[in-house]
């Protein structure tokens, strides 16, 4: 039999322009798991890579770590700020499967920096703080690597940047803190990227004096190929191989800003290749209200923004759609789930991003459903008790669980007398899609491979078995970029529905799928991605395939 498949679950409503929705009550699910009560550091920043290990790492200048590094190694650094001799690790490597760490040795300090992974799967990290403020250091995912280091790879100073991989394979960081440019890595050889490129954008947001929130600002590729780029509480449409603004969209309704220190959070909404016309929706949620940095100077922790802004970025006359959340968040992480949903997890109900900023820890994770109508989108999620504030951070892993670690807002190490101490475990947050009462629906990928090439615009058979009663209709594959984490962004993060024809039932329980993957580097950079079965909005475990 053949058919061609719709998404529903992955249809967007489109609402009134700045019309506040009410939100729901309505109780979710989810459990949570303690899966390491001490890695010995903080997970400040984490990328998942495609053997299924977490790099992760906090910041050489806390002090020493937990973990001691092995094999009597140190790390002898005369521009330290904080111990100049330290025998301990500041980065690990995360072992999904066997719940294992492995100590990783950073020389520079890596504090606030950015990062993307490349085509070739190596994870390339820009930036920091002190002598690390111009590094670039590579990662290759294998079980004995460990960083490799260059300095200076950058042309400028980067602190609190952003990093997005190109369609040529590229990585494009933009901004940091006092940088209103951007640059390229890798560089040309010869020609012009081989410096900064003025970003008048960044300044224009750079407001208000002393507090700035124009850092980590939210990019993402849109389906013209061209960047939008949100920083405070505007947003552009930015032509990077011209260095021209193609378009400049409406202020985010309310004017407060979102981006660090006020520090809201954005995805780009799920991309539904299999529309005749391509759609594009980011999706911005929380932050702190105008002048919250200074009032936490004062003691006073106001409340967090409760709002989130919806916007079509491929419009011709592209505007806000305003919807309320069940609660106040800031320092929350938005993490796109294979079903095309978004788990909005982390962060604080008053206050904002900074040392000792935050107060009011918000415990329960929401669900955000895209594609429920408005004013039904929020589904309140069962809490933690641990709480995750400033530098906490999330990423899905290829089971479909979500790996949640992280939360520091001291200059130190600090485990006691604190509000908030010093947090070194990790938790896993399982949503309610992985409950055993759904496991007969839930697909298991046969064919092909984890870690399988496809070209762009290529057709091939994906075979998997579902032991419940097939429904055709509700049925989808998913393609998903894991991003580079820290500071309540994903960097990089992005969902593909891929078009999928030709149902086969080759023998009981067991089906075959004709599926093509994206057209273009436009549409998902070349790279490894996570490839995953839906049926009745239950998705399969993931697989790793590359695309070139």
């Amino acid at each position: 039999m053949t058919m061609v498949f719709v998404a529903p679950s992955l249809v967007f409503a489109i609402a009134i322009a700045s019309a506040f929705v009410a939100f729901p009550t309505d109780a979710g699910g989810g459990t949570w798991q303690l899966v390491q009560k001490n890695i010995g550091i903080v997970a400040m920043h984490m990328q998942l890579m495609h053997n299924d290990r977490v790099v992760i790492f906090d910041r050489t200048d806390f002090g020493h770590s937990n973990l001691t590094l092995p094999n009597g190694r140190c790390r002898r650094n005369p521009y330290e700020k904080s111990v100049k001799v330290d025998c301990t690790a500041h980065s690990v490597e995360y072992d999904v499967a066997s719940n294992t760490i492995r100590a990783l040795f950073v020389q520079t300090d890596v504090w606030c920096s950015s990062g993307s992974v490349a085509p070739d799967g190596r994870l390339i990290q820009t930036g920091g703080y002190n002598d690390g403020e111009r590094t670039l250091r590579i990662f290759n995912p294998c079980s004995t690597c460990d960083w490799q280091e260059f300095g200076p790879g950058l042309a400028a100073r980067r602190w609190y940047a952003s990093n997005h991989i190109l369609p040529d394979g590229r990585q494009i960081i933009i901004g940091g803190k006092g940088q209103f440019n951007y640059e390229f890595n890798p560089k040309a050889k010869t020609g012009a990227d081989k410096t900064t490129f003025r970003l008048p954008f960044l300044w224009q947001t750079n407001d208000p004096a002393g507090v700035m929130n124009n850092l980590y600002p939210f990019v993402f590729l849109n389906v013209d190929g061209n960047l939008f780029i949100f920083s405070n509480n505007r947003s552009i449409l930015f032509d990077y191989h011209n260095n021209t603004v193609v378009k400049t969209y409406p202020e985010i309704p309310g004017g407060d800003p979102r981006c660090y220190p006020s520090t809201g959070s954005a995805v780009l909404l799920p991309l539904n290749l299999q529309a005749s016309s391509i759609q594009a929706e980011v999706l911005v949620c929380g932050g702190a209200p105008r002048g919250s940095f200074q009032q936490t100077i004062k003691g006073n922790f106001l409340g967090a923004l409760n709002t989130c802004g919806r916007i079509k970025i491929t419009d011709l006359n592209p505007q806000w759609v305003m919807e309320r959340m069940p609660g106040g968040r800031v320092m929350s992480d938005m993490i796109t789930l294979p079903d095309g949903n978004i788990l909005i997890i982390n962060g604080a109900a008053d206050g904002t991003a900074g040392w000792e900023a935050g107060r009011n820890p918000a415990l329960n994770p929401f669900i955000y459903k895209c594609n429920s109508p408005a004013g039904s989108r929020f589904e309140v999620e069962n809490p933690s008790s641990i709480p995750r504030m400033y530098h906490s951070t999330a990423i899905l892993l290829r089971d479909g669980r979500v790996l949640v670690g992280g939360s520091n807002p001291h200059v130190f190490y600090n485990f006691s007398n604190v509000l908030f101490p010093t947090e070194l475990s990790l938790e896993i947050f399982s949503p309610s899609y992985l409950d055993a009462e759904f496991s007969s629906l839930r697909p298991n990928i046969i064919a092909p491979s984890s870690q399988t090439q496809l070209r762009y615009d290529q057709q091939f058979q994906l075979q998997f078995q579902v032991t419940a009663k097939l429904e055709q209709h509700l049925l989808w594959v998913t393609l998903l970029a894991p991003p580079f984490n820290t500071h309540s962004f994903s960097m990089n993060q992005r969902l593909l529905v891929l078009p999928a024809d030709k149902l086969t039932n080759l023998e009981k329980s067991t089906y075959q799928v004709e599926v093509t993957t994206p057209k273009s580097a436009i549409l998902a950079p070349p790279g490894f991605y996570m490839l995953f079965v839906l049926h009745q909005e239950i998705p399969s475990g993931g697989i790793w395939v590359q695309i070139l």
